[in-house]
């Protein structure tokens, strides 16, 4: 049973309509937050605030794009219309990484890879962290990277690429906001265990079995909601003096 360590706080989640954004949001509600989940999948994005609901918290559904300004803004500002404030943000909104050689690139998915993945963080944080500031009280924005963000990968260049720049982007926005007590800091998932890894595994015809062993020393794929823990306690006063850094939840991968 998580306790309320973010009671009264408001949090966005990106990317909470399934897989691990959607682990982050249930469990902040479970902590006491008021979530905004923040997706392009409506359905799925409503799906998840009616479990919050039904279990006792408070939530609504945003859509959104995250590649597109404009888009990030009216989140932001919903979220304030509604709940007064925001306090919390987790960027975990993502797209299936690329499949190619770098050789081969199709650059209508890299650019699509990037615009996301990349570019969608820096504006989920251009705006988040400008709230916080007129705001005056500080806040925490959690960055959704991966092992992917500090081990390259075959096939998938604009994937790596895009979470190495988003460990670049969690730094960067903690070196500028510190003096606003606005704290960033990045979440790096291994082998989890979401649609997006089993479709990757369905395209290649492999198994948990076939992969498992080489991702993790423990054997096995995680669970979303491990990463759901991971944010949560980066995300709560428990962190109070934690800013700049990245926790990996991988099992031990990226240090293989």
């Amino acid at each position: 049973m998580i306790g309320p360590i973010l009671k009264d706080k408001v949090a966005i989640v990106t990317g909470g309509a399934q897989g691990m954004g959607a682990a982050t949001a249930i469990l902040f509600a479970e902590a006491g937050a008021r979530v905004v989940v923040a997706d392009m999948n409506e359905t799925d994005g409503r799906a998840v605030v009616a479990g919050i609901e039904k279990a006792g918290g408070t939530a609504l559904f945003h859509k959104v794009n995250v590649s597109v300004g404009a888009e990030v803004d009216a989140l932001v500002r919903a979220t304030v219309e509604c709940y007064g404030r925001l306090d919390v943000a987790v960027n975990n909104a993502a797209v299936t990484p690329d499949t190619r050689l770098l050789s081969e690139m199709d650059e209508s998915q890299f650019d699509r890879v990037i615009a996301v993945d990349l570019k969608g963080v820096a504006l989920c944080l251009k705006y988040q962290l400008s709230q916080m500031i007129r705001q005056g009280q500080g806040g925490s924005i959690v960055n959704i990277g991966s092992v992917s963000s500090f081990r390259p990968q075959p096939n998938n260049a604009a994937y790596v690429a895009a979470k190495h720049g988003v460990i670049g982007l969690t730094k960067v926005a903690a070196l500028e906001n510190g003096a606003h007590q606005i704290r960033v800091n990045a979440v790096a998932p291994g082998a989890i265990d979401t649609p997006m890894l089993r479709n990757a595994l369905a395209a290649m015809g492999a198994s948990e079995a076939d992969f498992a062993p080489a991702l993790s020393l423990l054997g096995r794929f995680g669970d979303a909601r491990e990463v759901a823990q991971a944010s949560l306690w980066l995300a709560s006063d428990l962190a109070a003096y934690v800013t700049g850094t990245t926790i990996n939840v991988d099992a031990g991968y990226a240090n293989r």
